[in-house]
């Protein structure tokens, strides 16, 4: 689950719903942009952690989580 998605967000979502990785989680935090990533629309938080979660090279996934993150 993304605890970053409110349930009401959740209803309006008609694509898949992502969980949110534990690594991800803390680099926001660590970032501290976690305030700055909840009032990103639903389906753009959504979006970000299936875009990082399908990189199938490990260097891919990093690539993107630091270009979410900037």
């Amino acid at each position: 689950m993304n605890p970053y998605i409110s349930a009401e967000e959740r209803a309006r979502l008609a694509r898949a719903i992502h969980e949110l990785p534990a690594d991800i989680d803390a680099a926001l935090k660590d970032a501290g942009l976690v305030d700055a990533y909840r009032q990103r629309p639903a389906y753009q938080k959504n979006d970000y952690i299936g875009w990082i979660t399908r990189a199938k090279r490990d260097a891919t996934r990093q690539k993107r989580l630091d270009q979410m993150l900037r």
